[in-house]
């Protein structure tokens, strides 16, 4: 392995020179820099961590806080994770995920040992605990959902409240006027995810507006009551000609429920939902739906965060910022 020593001697420079070049902390001409730059290529120089932290005070490392929930369906959270560690990637950062239940904790341990030069807040909550933690760090910090208290945070997300406009609008536009919502677990609302109510009420004020009957139900997000509970609806509302589904693991069952109860989308029932694309392809989904949009999201917060860690100053007042929300009429509804 190559090291700092081999990149002076192949550029032909002193060891203290290449640690100017590589912390910036000294004006190094051009001619010198791109001999060092040619050496550091050709001998494959990767600077240590430690020794570039402490030469920088920058680690080049994001950190990543998830919060897992046994009420929440985990692979549409771990959708949001690989386009936020491409990102940071992309910018010449590493990712350090934390998946523990101490949000707080976790998050104080890694700012206050300069672990990270940055936060990213995954599934965030309406008065999400971590928040005041990461005010009262050094380090900068940028969320994916919606807090109750946004001042001095970079904040973004999914507008939910017009991803349900956009469906309850669908249906009414194809003459439906009796529908099924089905949303996230009541424990999700219970906690804080603003997301859940946030599409919710916006469906049954958008039905309410047009004179819909909707009928909102809490989802599952476990086996056997899954397929119970998609059952009992549909036992319940025999009358309704369409279903919207805003859970994941409850639109990921029902193609084989409506199978077993031999009803045709969209001859029988219409359906739609809101999930992303690979997630309709990973369930072989064929349902009309809103896309979440996770790769923009999780790219938009690690683009905002590197900003505010390279330039705190030049990066401008904190943005909050709703994805506009797309449909794809995949026909399932009538």
């Amino acid at each position: 392995m190559a090291t700092i020593g081999d990149v002076a001697r192949v550029a032909g420079v002193s060891r203290s020179t290449v640690s100017y070049a590589l912390s910036g902390k000294r004006t190094i001409s051009e001619e010198t820099r791109g001999r060092i730059e040619q050496a550091i290529r050709e001998l494959d120089f990767t600077p240590n961590a430690g020794a570039r932290a402490l030469a920088t005070s920058q680690t080049m490392v994001i950190g990543l806080l998830v919060q897992f929930f046994r009420d929440e369906f985990s692979p549409a959270m771990l959708q949001y994770v690989l386009p936020i560690t491409e990102a940071a990637r992309e910018a010449g950062y590493d990712v350090l995920m934390m998946t523990e239940d101490d949000g707080p904790q976790a998050l104080r341990r890694v700012t206050d040992s300069e672990m990270v030069d940055g936060v990213v807040l995954l599934n965030v909550a309406h008065d999400d605990p971590r928040i005041p933690m990461l005010r009262a760090a050094r380090q900068p910090g940028a969320l994916v959902g919606l807090p109750k208290d946004t001042h001095g945070l970079d904040v973004f997300d999914l507008d939910f409240g017009e991803s349900a406009r956009m469906l309850v609008d669908h249906l009414h536009a194809r003459g439906h006027r009796e529908i099924v919502l089905i949303s996230p677990h009541e424990h999700v609302i219970a906690r804080g995810g603003a997301y859940a109510w946030r599409f919710r009420d916006a469906a049954l004020e958008r039905a309410a507006r047009y004179g819909l009957r909707i009928h909102p139900y809490w989802g599952q997000t476990e086996q056997p009551a899954i397929n119970e509970a998609l059952h009992a609806i549909l036992d319940e509302r025999p009358a309704a000609t369409a279903v919207i589904v805003h859970n994941d693991a409850m639109i990921a069952a029902l193609p084989w429920v409506l199978n077993a109860r031999g009803v045709r989308v969209p001859d029988d029932l219409s359906v739609v939902g809101i999930y992303t694309e690979d997630f309709g392809r990973l369930f072989s989904l064929p349902y009309t739906a809103i896309e979440t949009s996770p790769d923009k999201l999780g790219r938009a917060a690690v683009q905002a965060l590197v900003r505010r860690m390279q330039d705190a100053d030049g990066a401008g007042s904190p943005i909050v910022r709703f994805i506009a929300p797309e449909l794809t009429d995949r026909g399932s509804t009538r």
